[in-house]
């Protein structure tokens, strides 16, 4: 699971930092909808397992930046309401 959420952390990093011309923003937003729906439809107890794993890769990861990404993730990708959850 932490492969995996690894991946799909680095697949979302990827598509908000490129430019316009490497990804059109528009299927770029698409994408992450897409992301962000999914990860909603998950069952209540994947969702928590997949919050413990981005909770356990944010606090392993030594780059402030990616770090920090992680820790946003769950309320960036909108399946917490509030960035503390």
């Amino acid at each position: 699971m932490s492969a995996l959420t690894g991946l799909l952390v680095d697949v979302v990093w990827w598509l908000e930092s490129c430019g316009d011309e490497e990804v059109d923003p528009d299927s770029a937003v698409k994408m992450l909808e897409s992301v962000g729906g999914a990860l909603l439809r998950l069952p209540s107890d994947q969702r928590e397992r997949l919050l413990q794993v981005l909770a356990g890769l944010a606090e392993a990861e030594e780059d402030p930046a990616r770090r920090e990404f992680l820790k946003s993730f769950p309320f960036a990708i909108g399946i917490v309401e509030d960035q503390e959850s």
